[in-house]
């Protein structure tokens, strides 16, 4: 688990943050996520701005009720927990009952449902409406109920990407490492099948963009006309790429077959990198490796020529000024 951010990291913030850095590229410099660069702002800034003294009383004022609610959640506390779940009640009503009770708050639902999931010994999920074999993640399915804005479905998107017949159109995927490792956004050029990845530390929106542009923009404008995407998280903040003059659609919810080739390419991929491999273990320098192997392969699709055949024949054409040939 990573450590709190401390007051040394939050004068560093406050000082990036009146040089206008980016709160992406602050969380480089302090190697921890956008994310939590991003809550610690928001949740420490007052109505003068973030400031790294204020910010840091703030969070020691958060600790400190914390730990006082933490107090309260002693032995007797607990029994009352597990006694009304063997009646059967939820634990929505067991944290609204105590806090009714004594006038204030004791415990929340969440922490008893984290204490059900992580003290399986105690067979409490049993007692519940539901019972799962682990606690779901908060807030995992918050991306898709909010949704995704102007997103432009599939079935908009033109008969040339559909049947393969020009160049430049992508699909966008993410391959997930073992649990807290990282993750690799993976695209895939359909018509001559090319195939690349950029590793990233976490799979969330800000990272997710970044992963895109940086395997995108380095290519012409013409090889980069459309993407088509999933409905993850991570591709939220894809009408930065609409900026760039590159179209974006969307599969079906659950359609992963919608975008086959690069759903394909990953499976392949997963030959060198299996399911819940620590990603990280391996470099960038050798994802690239993996993948030039793939895109060095003859393929049956394209009268056996590689995909990095293809893929820069392509490119020479675009330099030219030439229509590509390759149906």
């Amino acid at each position: 688990m990573a450590k709190q951010i401390d007051f040394n990291e939050r004068q560093q913030i406050d000082s990036l943050l009146k040089q206008q850095v980016s709160m992406r590229n602050i969380a480089k410099e302090l190697k921890r996520s956008p994310d939590s660069i991003a809550s610690e702002v928001r949740r420490n800034s007052d109505s003068n701005g973030y400031h790294a003294i204020s910010a840091q009383v703030r969070a020691q004022q958060r600790m400190k009720r914390t730990q006082s609610l933490r107090a309260k959640k002693n032995d007797e506390v607990w029994g009352y927990v597990i006694n009304k779940l063997r009646c059967g009640w939820s634990p929505e009503q067991i944290a609204g009952r105590l806090k009714r009770e004594r006038g204030k708050t004791v415990i929340c639902h969440e922490t008893i449902y984290q204490y059900i999931y992580a003290n399986p010994q105690k067979q409490l999920a049993q007692y519940l409406v539901r019972d799962h074999k682990r606690r779901r993640k908060r807030g995992s399915q918050y991306q898709y109920r909010r949704g995704i804005p102007n997103r432009v479905s599939i079935h908009d998107r033109p008969e040339e990407i559909n049947t393969r017949t020009t160049f430049g159109h992508w699909e966008i995927d993410t391959v997930e490492g073992k649990k807290n490792t990282g993750a690799a956004t993976t695209v895939l050029e359909r018509k001559t099948r090319y195939y690349l990845a950029q590793k990233v530390p976490v799979i969330d929106s800000e990272l997710g963009i970044w992963a895109q542009k940086k395997l995108l923009t380095k290519l012409p404008l013409l090889a980069r006309k459309s993407v088509t995407f999933d409905n993850g998280k991570e591709n939220y903040n894809h009408t930065q790429l609409n900026q760039l003059g590159i179209k974006t659609y969307f599969c079906d919810p659950y359609s992963s077959w919608q975008k086959g080739s690069n759903e394909n390419h990953n499976g392949i991929l997963r030959r060198y990198i299996p399911k819940k491999t620590d990603f990280s273990t391996f470099t960038q320098l050798e994802l690239n490796l993996i993948t030039q192997e793939i895109n060095d392969r003859p393929r049956k699709c394209l009268n056996y020529e590689t995909s990095s055949e293809a893929f820069h024949r392509e490119l020479q054409y675009i330099k030219k000024g030439k229509v590509s040939g390759l149906g």
